[in-house]
């Protein structure tokens, strides 16, 4: 199951609602983020058990970007709830389908460098799952003390059918620096890949112990799901879902869940910061997408240009330049965090 429902609004101006950043190419390589990971998910299970949750507006952008995809695998919300709902409307419905399925969730907007290593690390947490039925997590191993990404504290148990995985003590959403360098030195933090591997059954059974509530308005749906009512359905009762995460409605409150260490090039791109680290960089580490842009005393930049205009920068250093047909972004690459706080002064201003 891909989530694809975000608006990306920290890639921002390329990124819009009207066409959120996992529909881009943002890495210049002839595939967008989705079609990527579409592409890297069939290789662990047949084409027809993949399913698509994103917001309807986006359904025309799934249809003619994943052709090979049968359209009623795309599954419609109604409004923008997060990923406990998100997760929920998918897992309900695979759950009326074959409550023994095994489920993999997986962001639709993530860059992974080594495919090889993470289809082996699937397939071993599928083999697992069938082995131990809990709940699982993705954790990579940390490389620096990122203040972008959550964190996942394992503790000393470990599971008995493999000792490499670690039972999970804490979660932490993006913590200051000061903490993500303690994480680090600690030895018994990940990285949060905000990937979850599960049973059908593990996940239906942790939404009635703690999202009762969402059990509750899902469970209702055993007489539509799968069939002709279940647009219908989920138009109906998805607005009434609270908006909560399923790490903080399931997985932190959860004594059965497990993290398997992870190392297969894997980056979130959740900011242009981020998209910089995997960019081909001139000699003087700018980075640069588009034609008839001319540098001179600048270095360290993100500059994307969507036009043919001629751009000329002088003297810039560390910043971050993105110039499309309707907006023009230069901000510090230091104040990016900023970007989502620009697109809502800008939605408050109706511009």
């Amino acid at each position: 199951m891909i989530m694809a429902g975000g608006v990306g609004s920290r890639f921002w101006p390329i990124s819009t609602e009207e066409t959120p950043k996992q529909f881009l190419d943002i890495l210049s390589v002839g595939e967008t983020l989705i079609q990527q990971t579409f592409r890297r998910l069939q290789k662990t299970c047949f084409t027809e058990n993949i399913f698509i949750v994103t917001n309807k507006d986006y359904k025309a952008l799934c249809i003619s970007q994943l052709s090979q995809l049968d359209e009623k695998n795309i599954l419609c919300e109604p409004v923008m709830r997060n990923t406990a709902p998100c997760i929920a409307y998918a897992a309900y419905k695979i759950y009326n389908l074959d409550k023994d399925a095994k489920l993999i969730i997986a962001p639709s907007d993530h860059l992974i460098l080594n495919e090889d290593e993470f289809v082996s690390t699937v397939n071993n947490v599928f083999d697992l799952i069938n082995k131990k039925d809990c709940l699982y997590t993705l954790g990579i191993t940390p490389s620096r003390p990122d203040t972008g990404y959550g964190y996942i504290q394992y503790s000393d148990e470990v599971l008995l059918e493999s000792k490499s995985v670690k039972k999970v003590k804490t979660f932490t959403e993006k913590p200051n620096l000061e903490l993500a360098l303690q994480f680090i030195d600690s030895g018994d933090f990940l990285w949060n890949a905000g990937i979850f591997m599960f049973s059908a059954n593990a996940i239906v059974r942790s939404f009635k112990k703690y999202l009762s509530d969402l059990n509750d308005i899902f469970s209702k749906g055993d007489d539509y799901f799968n069939t002709a009512k279940e647009a219908e359905f989920i138009e109906k009762v998805f607005p009434t879902c609270k908006n909560i995460s399923i790490d903080y409605g399931i997985f932190e409150k959860s004594n059965n869940v497990y993290v398997y260490p992870c190392d297969f090039g894997w980056s979130d791109l959740g900011t242009w910061g981020s998209l910089y680290s995997f960019l081909e960089k001139d000699d003087n580490q700018n980075t640069i997408q588009g034609d008839n842009v001319n540098l001179y005393d600048s270095s360290s930049n993100i500059i994307r240009v969507e036009s043919d205009k001629q751009i000329i920068i002088q003297g810039l250093n560390n910043f971050i330049v993105v110039d499309t047909k309707n907006a023009l972004l230069i901000c510090k690459k230091d104040d990016e965090q900023k970007i989502k706080e620009f697109v809502n002064d800008i939605k408050k201003q109706k511009l």
